[in-house]
């Protein structure tokens, strides 16, 4: 490529095209090939903005990489966050925050690359499709340590990174972290039950009655998507995220603008796993279909049943996966419950610039130790699957 490129940061998504989105590698939905994310989608990533999930009233102010060609044509991005808080990251950097201002340094702001409110790894230095990937992705790199020291901010942070990305972004400096999620890959398996003859007797023993435990009392259960997706059916969703949300953080992310957005927007993406109990739904997940995964997110339920959290959330997820043909199911961050029904440990990675040299030569050696920490809980973990000897999955 010989023409010109420049950088600039567009704070609003939605003043970015849709077609000129949907040029970027990974994120066309035509024939909904393997690489395509539903994360990385122009719908999603408007949604969340303008839904006021995340805004600069919430934290998120939009600092999103446009790297163009001098006739104004959009060949790679990096999305991004200019952010005054680290909620909502699932790599968590409250250590180094403290550390920082203790020592009299100002953590905040800081600029996060990743998709807001999701732990779920896709490719950050997007290229245009037809193009040479690794100096694109190079200059995209570059110019995000030039956007901190423009701004004067203290750090940027690139999270849930295909492992592919990291070498790009070690070679200009940036740290590398790991960190550890619970994923179940489909062997190519007919059914949830065949699945299940891999597992060790006593274990498959467990699910079997953790399933039907599960569903006494009269509970069904429902997979919802495309045009099954009403407002209606939004609405009794997000009480169910509301209570347990609240709850659990305090204040949920998500406003009830946003599931509407994405209903109309993405409803072919989105599969929400709901139960039913005495004639109303009283539990539901929603998941995000990718073209060979299925993204775990978020649950929520108005009533307490036995082991209605893991039927809903991950042997549903199981089952629709085999159904699909999808190859894999992401069930979101941490939980090593998950071990037990067939999610195995993989390791998830992130990428750091750091501009003070001192917090970067601290933080450096911190994630040394840290990295080897995670290798090696992994390969503990690994030990304890509940595969029969020499039917464990590999991961690739």
């Amino acid at each position: 490529m010989t023409d010109e490129l420049s950088i600039r940061v567009e704070r609003s998504f939605t003043a970015i095209s849709p077609e000129s989105w949907s040029r970027l590698s990974g994120t066309s939905k035509e024939g909904k090939t393997l690489a395509y994310n539903p994360f990385l989608s122009h719908a999603f990533l408007s949604s969340v903005e303008e839904s006021g999930s995340a805004t600069a009233q919430t934290g998120w102010l939009g600092h999103h990489l446009l790297l163009e060609t001098d006739k104004g044509e959009l060949i790679g991005a990096l999305p991004g966050y200019l952010k005054n808080h680290s909620r909502g990251e699932y790599v968590f950097d409250h250590g180094w925050a403290d550390a920082f201002e203790r020592a009299g340094g100002s953590y905040y702001p800081k600029l996060q690359c990743s998709i807001p409110f999701t732990p779920a790894t896709g490719p950050r230095l997007l290229v245009a499709e037809g193009l040479e990937r690794r100096p694109i992705q190079n200059a995209i790199a570059e110019s995000m340590k030039e956007v901190v020291r423009q701004l004067g901010v203290s750090s940027a942070h690139i999270t849930f990174v295909p492992e592919d990305e990291i070498s790009v972004f070690e070679s200009d400096g940036y740290l590398h972290r790991t960190d550890q999620q619970f994923h179940f890959i489909n062997e190519g398996y007919a059914n949830h039950e065949e699945f299940l003859e891999t597992l060790a007797s006593r274990k498959r023993k467990a699910l079997r009655k953790e399933r039907r435990t599960a569903l006494e009392n009269g509970i069904t259960i429902d997979w919802l998507t495309g045009s099954d997706l009403t407002e209606r059916i939004w609405d009794q969703f997000f009480a169910f995220y509301m209570d347990t949300g609240g709850r659990k953080w305090g204040r949920p992310y998500l406003t009830r603008e946003f599931y509407s957005l994405i209903g109309e927007r993405m409803p072919e993406d989105i599969l929400l796993v709901m139960a039913r109990h005495n004639g109303r739904y009283v539990a539901g997940a929603i998941n995000f279909i990718g073209g060979d995964t299925l993204y775990g997110r978020h649950w929520g339920c108005i009533e307490d049943h036995p082991y209605l959290h893991f039927e809903v959330c991950y042997h549903q997820a199981i089952d629709f996966a085999l159904a699909r043909g999808l190859k894999r199911v992401e069930a979101g961050a941490q939980g090593e419950h998950k071990l037990a029904r067939g999610y195995l440990p993989v390791t998830t990675h992130s990428a750091h610039y750091v501009a003070h040299a001192g917090l970067r030569r601290a933080i450096a050696d911190y994630l040394q130790h840290e990295r080897e920490d995670v290798e090696h809980m992994n390969e503990i973990l690994s030990e304890h699957s509940p595969f029969r000897k020499g039917e464990r999955q590999q991961e690739d």
